[in-house]
Parts: structure tokens; sequence; C-alpha cells
């Protein structure tokens, strides 16, 4: 192709001749083989002179306006030359005015785009483009003032900006649309500020009218609100005068509107930053503010970023003289109980200043900062104690009622201080000094000094133990078990509703394999998400193999887990999930071979246990059917069985002739595997506890080898320790119920210590301590770990206190772990209290303060650990409300300490309410 040999020569003129010569049609067929030329081109060295003449030869194979005027803006980054001009010169008059009209519609001032587009104009007399697009790459072109190739029409004279504007007979046309719409330049995303530079610079020179490019400036942002980053940009450039402010108050006003409004929404940090920092740019005046105090008032419930910045804008007002009352006291509902400190101290601040500043005002603002005594936090429930003190004289005995009633809300630890403070109503009005008891009602610590007929000693109120739910029996249906295999491979957290999916599976395939298998086929369509470890929603894969579906990847896999042999680490896989896919592989064996009709191992109780009688009854009839049990089936049976004194059951098992029953027998009579003990060796044991700050005290790990022997993978679940390097997806409920009778054998197994683990563990803690056998060491470890993390706190709270409810929970131990954890450098003592907070405020003090009690000791040495002060707070309340007594010398110490640090203050309070 001549073309190709003259673009590879680098004959730009000779590549215009000769697409003069071609017609249309020849033309683009010629576009797939010069693109196939670019991108060799592209890879290899070559010259200017090839590259001009590849991309003359490529813009000429555009045989449409539309087409050119696309490929122009795609390849924008070419200098508009003689070449240009020429080529251009190709095509008819009226196809050049309807490429620039397409130009124009969305020109910008990038490469050759907006010269191109003024050189057509100027050259074909066709209509001026009057986009905004167009307005501001013409702005930008006068800004540059960049010189025109030779024969190439366009440009204007001038040495600068001005003066090139003045000369350009463009400027007619196009600088009054640039004023009118003038948001549509300076706010477009792609933008900088020089468009608006300019026109502010036209304006002071004359050539615009200011107060017009202003006010259209303001209508463009009320029609059209900008980015805040663009928006502020653009208010500090114009830097208007106090009369040109006021000039747009309603447009600022309106703009204030919507801003508010944005920041109800709420949002990030990120989000709402611009927002926050456009009102401030608008310079509303402390009147126009006062106009919407409200709007003001219902961001103090946002997040903190939006509420702190309405509570400067509150406070500004109030200093101004105009913000009512009223609106002050909603103020401090809103703020005085939020978790935020800092926004508390500030609040407490400013009515201290509202206070020392009228004094009439006084007594208003301390009922207003007594709010602050049903807080949380200890610490703020002091400094609003401070205040009302410092300005109840300023106050007026009218006031007293509601601080009195306030103060009932008080911590215990600060019950004897507003006692002393506030005093109480004589029967003549005159005032008497009030006693805690008084004040506060009969303090749990003295109950026992002053005994009454109607006042019973403090007791805990935990929560009614957690009877486990009874498992319905089989699945009556083939319909009724493709329904339950679409629940769990939607939803695989449910182990009642696997293990009833999986047995309907074998039974139903057993009765009617064609049927089941067209019942399954609408649960196909979806298949589970991805996982690393093995999950019940794994399910799917035997719901495949009933209807005889090719295998899945993961199946294939499963079926290799059978015969695992777990004697070192896994990088990924649990013990728990290589169990659940020998399981599931199994499945399919029975499914396909047909023999044994259903499952033994389907628990009779959610918590994944098994009724011994039941098993007994499912053993007996596979007897009596010649039918020997699948071996991972049967362990996992014998795993869940619950022991059993029940000398009729006992008998029964006996009687069982086969290798299945016979098994099962030995296994009732011995009670299963030893319950095995995780504490670490050289754990403290003395009364009172000695700290347990030595170090990390990494579980036990015991193991027990079955006689005879267990299939791998149910035997490393319970024998000898063969360790996780790290698990690829969080612990399920699952994991617990193939161990209902060894709890603490599976916490044991680290399955929450690995980093990849974290995320999801804490949730199941309810499972284990609903669970059966000791719960020691490791379940008591797993707590602690999951009160210093914070995460999943409702089920880390539930799980304490159900552990409690059923007398299970060892407090020194759980707080001797707590002590060992923050000491050896999980500095979590702030959120521990915070998680132990939660379960106090349950009605369970007495619990937590013995978990207190027993950490305090080991956290209070020379230098506290960072956040005991945290510690000591709960532990005031606790111990106040629950009526303790008795020192703790590492308490006193701290308590007799100098200095005024919260610690120090915590301790005081604490040594004084055990006292």
């Amino acid at each position: 192709m001549k073309l190709v040999e003259l673009v590879e020569a680098g004959d730009v003129a000779g590549v215009v001749r000769e697409l003069g010569v071609l017609t249309p049609d020849q033309r683009a067929a010629c576009a797939a083989e010069l693109t196939t030329l670019f991108e060799v081109i592209a890879r290899r060295e070559n010259t200017e002179e090839e590259r001009i003449a590849l991309c003359a030869a490529r813009l000429g194979c555009q045989v449409t306006p539309e087409a050119m005027a696309v490929w122009i803006r795609s390849h924008a980054y070419f200098t508009m030359d003689t070449w240009t001009v020429d080529l251009l010169n190709l095509y008819p008059v009226a196809w050049r005015a309807e490429l620039a009209a397409h130009l124009g519609e969305r020109a910008t001032n990038a490469g050759a785009v907006f010269a191109v587009t003024e050189h057509l104009v100027r050259d074909t007399g066709c209509p001026l483009p009057a986009s905004h697009e167009f307005v501001l790459a013409w702005l930008y072109d006068r800004a540059d003032g960049w010189e025109r190739r030779p024969r190439v029409l366009g440009g204007a004279p001038g040495a600068d900006f001005l003066e090139r504007l003045r000369a350009d007979d463009f400027t007619p046309k196009l600088l009054p649309l640039a004023v009118a719409r003038p948001g549509r330049l300076v706010f477009a995303w792609h933008t900088s500020e020089r468009p608006l530079e300019a026109l502010i610079g036209l304006a002071a020179q004359g050539v615009v009218d200011r107060g017009e490019l202003i006010h259209n400036i303001f209508a463009d942002m009320v029609g059209d609100p900008p980015h805040g980053k663009q928006a502020v940009v653009a208010l500090e450039a114009l830097a208007l005068t106090p009369a040109e402010h006021a000039g747009v108050a309603r447009e600022r006003a309106a703009m204030v509107d919507h801003l508010l409004g944005r920041l109800l929404e709420d949002g990030t940090r990120m989000e709402i930053a611009p927002f926050m920092i456009f009102l401030g740019a608008l310079a509303s005046t402390p009147a126009e503010k006062a106009l919407v105090a409200r709007d003001y008032l219902a961001l103090l419930d946002r997040s903190l970023p939006v509420a702190t910045y309405a509570q400067e804008v509150l406070t500004g007002l109030d200093e101004a003289g105009l913000l009512e009352p009223e609106l002050l006291s909603e103020a401090c509902e809103r703020v005085l109980l939020r978790p935020e400190k800092k926004l508390v101290r500030a609040q407490l601040g400013w009515l201290g200043r509202v206070a020392r500043r009228d004094p009439a005002r006084a007594g208003r603002a301390m009922v207003d900062a007594a709010t602050t005594f049903g807080h949380r936090e200890m610490t703020l429930q002091e400094q609003a104690l401070k205040l009302v003190a410092k300005h109840l004289k300023a106050a007026d005995d009218s006031v007293l009622p509601e601080l009195w009633a306030a103060a009932g809300q008080l911590s215990p630890g600060l019950s004897a201080r507003a006692a002393e403070l506030l005093g109480t109503a004589g029967p003549l009005g005159t005032v008497e000094p009030l006693g805690v008891a008084n004040l506060f009602g009969t303090p749990q610590d003295a109950v026992t000094e002053q005994p009454h007929a109607d006042v019973q000693p403090y007791a805990d109120v935990l929560p009614a133990v957690p009877e486990p739910r009874p498992v319905p029996g089989p699945i009556a249906t083939a319909t009724e078990v493709a329904q339950e295999v679409a629940a769990v491979v939607a939803n695989d957290q449910d182990v009642v509703a696997f293990e009833r999916a999986l047995d309907g599976l074998v039974r139903h395939a057993h009765l009617d394999r064609t049927a089941l298998a067209e019942a399954l086929k609408p649960v196909m369509r979806r298949e589970p998400k991805n996982t690393v470890d093995w999950v019940q929603s794994d399910l799917y894969d035997v719901a495949r193999a009933v209807r005889g579906d090719e295998p899945r990847g993961r199946a294939v896999l499963m079926h290799r887990a059978v015969h695992i042999n777990r004697t070192t680490p896994s990088r990924s896989c649990s013990l728990a999930g290589s169990m659940l896919a020998s399981r599931l592989a199994e499945a399919m064996d029975v499914i396909e071979s047909g023999t044994q009709p259903f499952l033994l191992a389907v628990p009779t109780l959610s918590t994944g246990a098994l009724d011994a009688a039941v098993l007994v009854e499912r053993i007996s009839a596979l007897d009596e059917l010649g039918v020997a049990p699948a071996p991972v089936d049967l362990a996992q049976a014998l795993l869940r069985v619950t022991p059993t004194s029940d000398q009729q059951v006992l008998n029964a098992a006996e009687k069982l002739d086969s290798d299945a029953g016979q098994r099962l027998a030995r296994w009732l009579r011995e009670g299963g595997p030893a319950h095995q003990d995780s504490e670490p060796k050289g754990w403290p044991h003395c009364k009172p506890p000695k700290p347990a700050s030595q170090g990390w005290w990494t579980p036990a790990r015991p193991g027990v080898v079955m006689e005879p022997p267990l299939p791998q993978v149910a035997a490393a679940l319970i024998g000898p320790y063969v360790g996780n390097s790290g698990l690829a997806n969080p612990m399920a409920p699952f994991w617990v119920a193939q161990l209902p009778h060894h709890r603490e054998e599976l916490m044991a197994r680290d399955y929450f210590e690995p980093r990849m683990s974290q995320r999801g563990w804490p949730r199941n803690l309810p499972f284990v301590v609903e669970s059966g056998g000791p719960a020691g060491y490791s379940v008591h470890l797993a707590l602690a770990f999951g009160l210093i993390w914070q995460t999943e706190t409702d089920a880390v709270v539930d799980a304490v206190l159900v552990l409690a409810a059923r007398k299970q929970l060892d407090t020194d131990l759980l707080g001797r772990q707590l002590e060992a954890l923050l000491n050896h450098g999980w500095a979590f003592a702030d959120k521990a209290s915070g998680s132990l907070r939660a379960v106090a405020e349950t009605g369970a003090y007495a619990t937590v303060w013995s978990v207190l009690r027993a950490a305090l000791p080991g956290l209070l040495g020379e230098t506290p650990v960072r956040g005991a002060a945290a510690m000591l707070d709960l532990a005031v309340e606790c111990a106040s409300r629950c009526g303790a007594k008795g020192e703790i010398p590492e308490v006193t110490a701290v308590a007799d300490r100098r200095g005024s640090s919260q610690t120090v203050k915590n301790a005081r309070l604490l040594r004084d309410a055990l006292r």
C-alpha cells in the first residue's frame, strides 16, 4: 500500500497528497492497517517524521466529521501545523464547518483540539461555538498566548492577557458567556484557578462588571453547588468586601441551608470536611447563624467532627448574646452524655464560662452541667461535680432539688463528695447536711451495717441459664431437603440446619435419588462463596454429587481430606475444617454406594450433643440391616455422644454385637476421652493471687491417643497437638459442635491465636460457654482475649454472663489472665475496662469486681499499665455497688502517691470505697 510506504518513509507531504487522491471508501479501508502500523512503530525506534506522517495518515482516514472529531479529541497531542491545514482543506467547507461544530461541543485547550476548532471557525466562517468547554478553552488559550504556525488561523496579538482579549474578535461574544455562567468555568471538575483569576483580573481593570460577576458566581453555586474545596478557592480569590458580602446574603443563606442539610446526612471525616470548610468560607455573620441555630443544634447528634463544629458555632453565638438559654440547655442534653470525652469537656467548659460571665445564669448552667452526672465515665462526672461546686454559691437555692435528683446518678465513688456539697432540705426550707444514704438511697456497702427488714444483700442479676434446643427429627420430603440445603448454602453458620440437611441428602438419596435430584435443581443455580478452609456451605458439593453433576475442584480436594494425616501444622485449614471435609466426602461415597440409609452423627441438641440412647438405637437399626457405619460418621457420633450413667442405656449398648456397637459400649463405659487440663505449668494459684505478669502464658496443649484409634481427621481434634501456622478463615460454630463435651480441649488448640483467625472467633464464644465439659484455662483465656480486643463485644459480654450464670466462671483466673495479657504488651486496658463495664451494667457488678480485684494488684506496679485509670474507675463503681470491702495494698500504695493524675485520683476513690 502506497500510503503505508509513505508513512514509513516519513513523507508527510506525500501522505497528504496521497490522501487527496483516495476516495472516502479507500481511506476508510486503510484505517485498520494504519492502526497495526502504529503498534509496530510504537515498539521500535522511530523518527519524528514517521510519527507525524502516521498521525496525518490516521487523521485523514476519518471519513465523517463525527469520526474525525472523536479521533482528534482522543489523539489531541499533536501540533497544528501546515500539513494539518492542507489535510483539512481536502474536505468541503460544509464538512469542515460540521467538524468545527462537533469539536466545539466538547473543546479543550489540550493539544490541538482548540487550535483546530478555532482555525476551522475562522476559515469557514461557521458559527462560533458557545459551549462552556469552548469558552474555558478560549480563556486558557488567550491567557497562555500561544503563537500559531504559518497558515494556521487563530490567536490574538498582545503582550498580555488583557491586550489579547481587547484585540480578539471572539471577545464580544465569548466574554459575556463567561461572565453570565462563571460557575461552569470556575467549578468544572477539570479546571484550575486560572479562569477565575482571569475574570477577577478583567473585573479589576474594568473590562468585566465585578458586581455582576460575583452575583453570577453565587447564583451558579446555589443552582449547582460545587465541591467544597473549589468553592473555598473561589471565595478566597474573590475576597469580598463587606458591601459585596452583604449583597449576596440571600445566596449565602441558600448555600448554608444546603450545606447544613448535607452535614445532617453525616459521613466519614473525609466526606464531610469539605462541607465544613465551605461553611467557614461563606463567613456567615453571627446574626445569620442565629437564624439557623436549631439546625446547628441538630448537628450535635452527628459524628464527632460535625458535632464539634456545631458546638463551636453555638458557643460563638452564646458569647455574642444571640443564643437563647433554652437552646443552651438543649445543647447540653444532646452533648453531655455522649461518649466522646473531648466533646463533653468542651461543653462543661462552655457552661463554666457562662457562669463566670453572667452569675444570674449560674443556676441554670449548673443544672445543665449536672446532666453529666449520668455519664458512664467517672472522670467526667467528677469534672461536672467540681464545676457545680465552683459556681454553686452564685446559684439560687431553687436549683437544689434538680441537683439532688441528678446526683442520684453519680458513681458511688463520688457520692460522699456530692452529699457534702449539696446538703438537704430541712422541714422549714433550711439546709441540713445530707448523708450518703439519704442522697443515694441505702448504699450497697452499708447494707450489713444498717440492716433493714426490707433491704436484701446485693446479688448480681445474671441471665437465665440457656437450655440447648432439641434438634427436630429427620426431614420428611425431598423438597424440604432442597430448601434446607439452600438455607445452608446461603448462611453456613447454623449447625442444626447443616446436620439435618446432610442427613436428609443421605436419607432421601437412599429412598428416591431421582426425586431428590429433581428437587435440588433450583439449588444448584447459586454456588457458595469461595473460602480457603472447609465450611458448612460446602454441602453444596454433596448436593451436586446427588444430581450427578460435574464436581467442582473443591470436591476433589475434599476427598483427599478423608485420608489426610494431620501430624504437621496446616497453613490454611483448621482441624475442624478437615473433619468437616471428611464427613462431606464420606457422605458422597455413602450416597453412591447406597448402603447406609442415614447418618449416626446427627446431634439431638443444638450444642452438637448426641443423646446416648438415641445413638444406641441408630446403631441397632444399622445392625439389623447388616450395615457397617461409615468410619468418620461413627467417629463424629462418638465425639458427640453424651456420657450417661443410665444403666438401661449402658446395658442396651453392651448387647450390640457389631464392631460399632461394641465400640460405643466401651466408649460409654469409659465415659469417653478423659478431660485434659490446659493450664500452663507454673501458673500461680496463691491467695491472694500472685501477679501473673511474668510473661505470655501459653496454654498447655495435651492430647489423648484413643484405643482403638479413630480416623486421623477425628483423632486430630482431641489427640496430640499438631498446631496451626495460620488459619485462612475464622472459627465457626460447627467447630464447637464437633466436640460438644470438650470445649477446653477445643479452645486450647490456639484457634483464636493466629492473626488470620482474629476476625470472627469472638462471636462464637456464646457457643463455647453453652457447650459442655470443664471451662478451664483456655476457655477463660479466650474470654480475656475477647475483652481486651473489644471486637464482637456483645458476644463476649453474653459469654461472660452465661458462664457466670452457669457458675462456671473463675473470676480470679480471668482477672489474672487479663493482668498477664496487659502486662505482656497488649496495651488495651481501656478496651478491657470498656468491655467489663458492659458486663457490669447488665447487673453483674459483683462478678466484674471479682475479676478486677484479681487483676488490679499486677496492673498497679511502680509504673501502672496504660489505661489503669479506666480500670480503677470501673472498680470504684463496682465495689461501691456490690458492697465490697477490704484493702488492696497495691491500690493503697498508688493512692498514697503525690500527684493529681487520674490514676492516682481513682485509686484514692477506690481505697476509700473499700474501707
